[in-house]
């Protein structure tokens, strides 16, 4: 594949230790950074979704609104590709455990929000968004093929795309099977061309995924990466965060991917 080249124009990013990308920075500075509350406040749902919505859908959405309020860009114009490795892991458990001793009580609303596309949908409902939109799973490499995804996306189209991954904690025995104990999300906005809010050209480039190896966040702590599959993401956000360098992600399983981050003039 030859090399893609996207700018990036808004970021977002929510972890329990991390409220956004200004804590980010100050994290990787050395600062003493607040945690945000216990949940995501998606502001961008109403109310009464806020309350109903499960922990993966608000973690989903408050990124996004992160990213796409850096942006400037119009949110309801925003093509959009969501990545998580394990979806709603707590649903899944619930729907597992229920199906398994008294299926005829399975919530109705929980089976809605299970599928793997539920945050799009709240996402592009919230928004009166009718861009594409689609959902990427690739376990492990989630974040880099979601980062690939939305990169040809928006080169192809020649529209800014917006990115989203996020992982919700394991419950129940699916912890043991996914090795998930803590939630985290992130968001990137991606456009083809430079715009006032650029904060860098990605330069991204498939390579076997013998090299593409593990990448390190510098002076984040290796908990924070280890405890999420979408906290993958975290040596991208670094570099974001400091200016330029480069990085290397999965972007499935049999291919890795390198990320170069320069600044723009």
């Amino acid at each position: 594949m030859s090399r893609l080249q996207v700018y990036v124009q808004g970021v977002g990013v929510w972890s329990p230790q991390l409220a956004d990308f200004a804590a980010l920075r100050g994290a990787l500075r050395g600062q003493d950074v607040a945690p945000p509350p216990a949940r995501p406040p998606a502001s961008r749902l109403p109310a009464n979704e806020r309350r109903r919505a499960p922990e993966s859908v608000l973690l989903a959405i408050e990124v996004a609104d992160q990213a796409v309020a850096m942006s400037g860009l119009d949110a309801s114009t925003l093509a959009c590709v969501f990545a998580s490795s394990h979806g709603d892991q707590p649903i899944m458990d619930y729907m597992c455990a229920v199906l398994a001793t008294a299926p005829a009580e399975l919530s109705p609303t929980r089976f809605h929000n299970s599928v793997h596309n539920a945050p799009a949908g709240y996402w592009t409902i919230a928004t009166g968004c009718h861009a594409p939109s689609n959902a990427v799973c690739a376990q492990q490499a989630s974040f880099g093929a979601g980062l690939l995804e939305a990169a040809i996306l928006a080169v192809a189209d020649a529209r800014p795309v917006l990115l989203v991954c996020s992982d919700t904690a394991g419950s129940g025995p699916l912890t043991e099977v996914t090795g998930c104990v803590a939630p985290f999300a992130c968001a990137l906005v991606l456009a083809p061309q430079p715009g006032a809010s650029t904060l860098g050209r990605l330069d991204l480039h498939l390579c076997p995924a013998s090299i593409a190896g593990a990448s390190s966040a510098a002076a984040l702590p290796a908990t924070w990466m280890a405890s999420s599959p979408s906290a993958s993401a975290l040596p991208l956000l670094a570099l974001l965060a400091q200016g330029t360098g480069r990085c290397r992600l999965m972007a499935t399983g049999s291919l890795g991917m390198e990320v170069q981050l320069e600044e723009c003039a």
